[in-house]
């Protein structure tokens, strides 16, 4: 890190890819039995429909169901309104956990946009939905990927037990997650726009309506991505070869990168959701309110610091805005439910800093015996090695059923074990541990 921000990167917005079967929504919510996707293991059963709260939702159930079922909350916050096959996406990339032999059941959550808690009560709400239509099962897991992991994480701090204090469910797996919450995850993408309007000044451009970068856009504008494509390429010649680019491309790309540390190839991306995100958390949630600020911030890392520093657009955060987010996102660390993460250790979306910003949170509610950590050496995001997945579930079980702790090398172990039957490669790094990042 070069500059005092927690440059810590934010949810991934996840492109919805149809299913293998449209979904059949059931009278009055009710589920009703639909085709599943092809990744899921011959003789496997789905179910689809809507919840009371308008919320999509698809279940399954492999032939060889072991009695267990993974609640999924994805990641995101997706920007198109929610769909009935949204939700085959998902069991689509995580169809290990069915051909593991778990149940699974996944929501779409009522309405696209920002709000983690209106995300967990609708992912709490389908585990109450698969439990109707499978029946009671052995032990319920929650499950979490992405911008799902702060989702999940949230979920299981809200409803891991019910008002009698038994358990909903039995533990929590944490993949590629933004654990750093609603306070500590998103400033760097606001760190972004300012330094690249500073070296670009074309997001907005001159000749067009002036707002604060922390807006993402104003209020009612949008943007489509190849819009912003096309301004990024102007500024860094980001789509040339490295020898096509200008001087003065060249010179803006190395600086941004180099001040924010947004890896090179995530760069629209990023910028992307500091557009379209922004927005939809300043004006649909947040009433025009400011949560972001840069203020304080001493950018470096440019090839002139002191200029940067002196020309960036400054802002300061509304301090009921911020306190929103926080409510909205923020970890408390009070866990009482076994928790497993993994991360890549270069993941160019979420970075593995958010995993060290949990650590420490759970470990400050002084709850570090039930958390379990591990990182492969991937630069993925969305979807890693295939039975790293099967390691995470396995030991959690063995967790639950025996309670027995795992260690990064037992899952390791495990992994190797999965690897026979899936021919990927195991990438975990039992040894790793992320730090903190800088102040």
């Amino acid at each position: 890190m070069h500059f005092s921000r927690q440059l810590l990167p934010a949810m991934a917005f996840i492109t919805i890819v149809a299913g293998s079967a449209s979904a059949q929504q059931g009278d009055g919510g009710e589920p009703k039995k639909t085709d599943c996707p092809t990744a899921l293991p011959a003789g496997a059963e789905c179910f689809a429909g809507q919840d009371t709260q308008g919320a999509y939702y698809w279940i399954a159930k492999p032939k060889n169901w072991n009695g267990t079922l993974v609640v999924h909350a994805h990641g995101g916050p997706r920007a198109a309104k929610p769909q009935a096959d949204d939700p085959v996406e998902d069991l689509t990339r995580f169809a290990v956990t069915v051909q593991e032999g778990y149940a699974w059941a996944g929501s779409n959550y009522r309405r696209q946009g920002y709000g983690v808690r209106m995300a967990a009560e609708d992912t709490d709400s389908v585990r109450r939905i698969a439990i109707q239509q499978l029946g009671k099962p052995k032990h319920v897991l929650l499950h979490g990927q992405s911008w799902g992991g702060n989702v999940a994480a949230k979920t299981a701090e809200l409803y891991a037990l019910d008002w009698q204090g038994r358990k909903n469910y039995d533990g929590v797996v944490l993949t590629s997650g933004l654990l750093a919450g609603g306070s500590r995850g998103y400033d760097f993408r606001a760190d972004l726009r300012a330094v690249y309007q500073y070296y670009c000044k074309n997001h907005p451009r001159a000749d067009e309506v002036q707002y604060p970068v922390w807006q993402g856009l104003p209020k009612g504008v949008t943007m489509k991505r190849d819009e912003l494509e096309k301004r990024v390429n102007e500024c860094t010649g980001l789509a040339l070869a490295p020898n096509e680019r200008t001087a003065q491309q060249s010179r803006n790309l190395k600086n941004i990168l180099a001040v924010t540390k947004v890896p090179e190839k995530t760069l629209v991306a990023h910028l992307s959701w500091a557009t379209g995100l922004f927005s939809d958390i300043v004006w649909r949630r947040m009433d025009g309110r400011n949560p972001f600020d840069n203020s304080k911030v001493k950018y470096a890392g440019s090839d002139d610091d002191t200029a940067l520093n002196s020309g960036v657009e400054r802002f300061d955060a509304d301090p009921e805005a911020r306190r929103a987010m926080a409510y909205d996102a923020d970890l408390t660390g009070q866990i009482v439910l076994p928790t497993i993460t993994l991360h890549a250790v270069n993941d160019p979306t979420v970075f593995v800093d958010h995993e060290a910003i949990y650590r420490q949170t759970v470990a400050t509610a002084g709850n570090s015996d039930l958390l379990v950590q591990n990182f492969s050496d991937e630069a993925e995001h969305s979807k890693l090695s295939t039975p790293q997945y099967a390691a995470l579930f396995n030991a959690m079980l063995t967790w639950i059923g025996q309670g027995k702790k795992p260690t990064n090398q037992s899952v390791a172990a495990l992994c190797e074990e999965k690897r026979k039957t899936y021919n990927e490669e195991c990438r975990l790094l039992p040894d790793y541990e992320p730090r903190l990042p800088a102040e």
